[in-house]
Parts: structure tokens; sequence; C-alpha cells
């Protein structure tokens, strides 16, 4: 993408919210009831996953086949407070949502559930979307591209004028799929994004540059 952006997408945790220490406290609690310790690859495996999927990861790295659904809910039950007491905004993020708002139109896309996100952008006291998609209103959440092409879909934008704000290879690989220029902003250490454009932070101004925010 040469031109300026039409619309811009961000994801929520681990982007624009600091939640991913508040999701890993939760889920050491998960792992540690059946008896094992949390590592740095569990992390990475559950990293920007949506509820089904971690399921899925559950099931195998805690060995309880059968019990996908069930270990999702058990984690979101361990996470979600946790999530809404400790939601901060990433540096850098309230200040780029700010010179963004009037000049395009922003949409937020996460694989939470709506609700979790809602409480956690209130505590955070972030705002100023003109869109919100939560993993529980798509069929298919990230890595697939519903998430992002109902993101602009409800902002009018297309895809191709869109750029996605993103922190999991999950995410990039959702936006990428739907179309859209993604710049990743990794939130944990050791995590590869095959994005359009990599920065360490949402304050780099090469991040404001491309979003058109600078000035």
């Amino acid at each position: 993408m040469k031109k300026k952006p039409r619309a811009a997408v961000f994801d929520c945790d681990g982007l624009l919210l600091d939640t991913e220490d508040c999701w890993t406290l939760g889920e050491k609690e998960l792992f540690a009831a059946y008896g094992l310790e949390f590592t740095p690859e569990h992390k990475r495996r559950l990293l920007g996953t949506s509820s089904e999927a971690a399921g899925r990861v559950l099931a195998e790295l805690l060995d309880r086949p059968g019990e996908e659904e069930r270990l999702a809910a058990e984690r979101l039950e361990r996470c979600w407070e946790k999530v809404v007491r400790g939601a901060r905004p990433r540096p850098g993020a309230a200040e780029l949502l700010e010179r963004l708002r009037g000049r395009i139109p922003v949409g937020l896309a996460s694989n939470s559930p709506r609700a979790l996100v809602l409480e956690a952008l209130e505590t955070a006291g972030v705002d100023g979307f003109d869109a919100i998609v939560g993993g529980d209103e798509v069929r298919k959440p990230k890595p697939a591209a519903e998430i992002y092409t109902t993101a602009c879909e409800r902002l009018g934008i297309s895809p191709g004028d869109s750029v996605a704000l993103e922190d999991s290879p999950v995410g990039v690989a959702a936006a990428r799929a739907a179309g859209l220029y993604v710049i990743g902003v990794p939130s944990q250490p050791g995590i590869a994004l095959d994005a359009d454009m990599v920065a360490d932070s949402l304050r780099h101004p090469k991040v404001w540059s491309r979003l058109g925010a600078g000035g």
C-alpha cells in the first residue's frame, strides 16, 4: 500500500491494551490446577487464539482429549476478571487513537468475546471506535479473514484501503488473508510477525507515518 489508508483496524489484547500479562496469570492458574508449569512455549501457542482454538490447544497441552469446550470456558473464566481489572493502554495507544480521530474511520477486531473487550476498554479508558467486532460475532475468528472483512464492512471501507495493527501471528494471518496492509507490533519477546511492517511500539514514527497520523 503506497497511498494513505482510508481506515485503520486495531487488535485489542497485547496491541491496544496491555492485557497479555493478565491472560498469562489466568493461564498459569489453569495449568497449575492440572499439575503443570506454564511455559513461554505454551504462551506462544495460545497467543491471539480464539476461545475455540484455545480449547483445542489446551486439550493437547493438558492431555485432556475431548474436553476442548470445557477447557476453553475454564480459561475464559479464570482470565476474565484479571483482564478487566488490569487493562491498561499500551504505550502510544491512546495518543495514536486520538490523532486518528476524525481523520479516518477506526475499528477494533479482537478474538476475545465482545463483552470482555468492551469491559476492558472501559477500564482502560480507551474509546473512539467506529466499529468493534468480537470473536463471538463471527463464524470463523482469527486466523480466518472474516473478523477483518466484517470490521471493514462495518466501517464502509474496503480491506485493500485499510491498515491492520496486530501483535500476534494469528492476528497477522487474519489481516493478511482479508487483504489489509498489516503493521506488526509484537507484545511478547521472541515472536516473529510476517507483517508488511514491524515496529517495536505504537509510538514509533513509522507507524504514525504509515497511518497518516504524523504532523
